[in-house]
C-alpha cells in the first residue's frame, strides 16, 4: 500500500520579504510597526489583510502519515526550526515515500506557497518537480497537476473544481461529526506567532490535519474506496492514535468528536 501523507501549513506575513521589495529598511523599524505597515499597505491595495502566496513565511507544517503498519500525526522539526529546514523536511518525505498526497485547499493555497518559499531558499524537492523525465509513471499522474490524483486536493475535488462551490474544512468537518477548528484559525496565527505561541500553532495545524484526514477517510468511503467495516476501522485507528496522545490540545479534540 502507497503511503498516504496529508499536510497542512500556517503562515505569517513575510514582513522582512514585504520590507525588501518595497524599499523599506527593516532594520529601522520595530517589527510590529512594521506588521502593521505590511497589513495596511496589503489592506489599502485589495481591501484584505491577505498576503501574496510568495509572502507568506511558513512556520508550521503538520502531517498525518498513514502507512501500512501505522498511523502517524505530528509537526515537522522543533518549535525553533526555521522554514527552510520545515520545507525541506516536507520534501524529504516525499523524496523517500512518494506517497499520496492529501490537502484541503493545497493546490490553491499550500502549495504555491511551498513552491514560492522553496524557490527562496533553494530547497531541493527533486521527487516532488519529476513530470515523468526520471520515473515515466510521473508523466501520466503526478504531484503537480490540478487533475491527477497523486495529490489530492480534497477541497478543488468536492467542489468539481469550481471555487464557486469550494466549502471551509471547518463546516464539512463539523457536518461529518468530526471536531472541526478549535481554540484558533489563521486569522490569529500572526498574534499567536508575535505573542510567542509557537507551540499552539502547531498544535492547531494537528488538529487541522487530523480533520482533512478524517473528511478524507469519509470520502474514501463514499467513492467505494473503504468498506463500511474498513472504514470503521479506520476511524477507530484515528480515535486510538490520538487518545495515545496525552497533549491538552487532543484531549479537547477527543471531547468534540464525543
Amino acid at each position: 500500500m502507497r503511503p498516504t501523507l496529508v499536510f497542512d501549513i500556517e503562515t505569517i506575513p513575510d514582513l522582512a520579504g514585504f520590507a525588501a521589495v518595497n524599499g523599506i529598511d527593516e532594520s529601522s523599524l520595530p517589527q510590529a510597526e512594521l506588521a502593521e505597515m505590511t497589513l495596511l499597505a496589503r489592506r489599502q491595495k485589495t481591501g484584505s489583510d491577505f498576503m501574496p502566496h510568495h509572502l507568506h513565511r511558513i512556520v508550521a507544517i503538520s502531517c498525518v502519515l498513514r502507512s501500512s503498519d501505522q498511523l502517524k500525526v505530528w509537526s515537522l522539526g522543533e518549535p525553533d526550526s526555521g522554514e527552510a529546514e520545515l520545507i525541506q523536511r516536507f520534501y524529504d518525505g516525499i523524496e523517500r515515500y512518494s506517497p499520496q498526497l492529501v490537502s484541503w485547499n493545497g493546490g490553491g493555497f499550500d502549495l504555491p506557497v511551498l513552491h514560492y518559499r522553496s524557490l527562496i531558499h533553494g530547497v531541493a524537492a527533486a521527487r516532488y518537480w519529476d513530470w515523468g523525465d526520471d520515473d515515466k509513471e510521473f508523466k501520466w499522474n503526478n504531484y503537480l497537476s490540478r487533475y491527477h490524483t497523486r495529490h489530492l486536493d480534497l477541497m478543488d475535488v468536492l467542489a468539481m473544481f469550481q471555487a464557486r462551490a469550494n466549502a471551509p474544512l471547518d463546516q464539512m468537518a463539523k457536518l461529518c461529526g468530526f471536531p472541526g477548528k478549535l481554540g484558533m484559525d489563521g486569522s490569529k496565527v500572526l498574534d499567536a506567532y508575535q505573542n510567542g505561541e509557537i507551540e499552539g500553532i502547531r498544535n492547531y495545524c494537528e488538529t487541522d490535519v487530523m480533520n482533512t484526514w478524517l473528511v478524507y477517510l469519509r470520502f474514501q468511503k463514499m467513492r467505494g474506496t473503504l468498506s463500511e467495516s474498513a472504514y470503521a476501522a479506520e476511524i477507530e485507528l484515528a480515535r486510538s492514535t490520538v487518545t495515545d496522545h496525552d497533549a491538552p490540545h487532543w484531549k479537547e479534540f477527543l471531547a468534540a468528536w464525543a
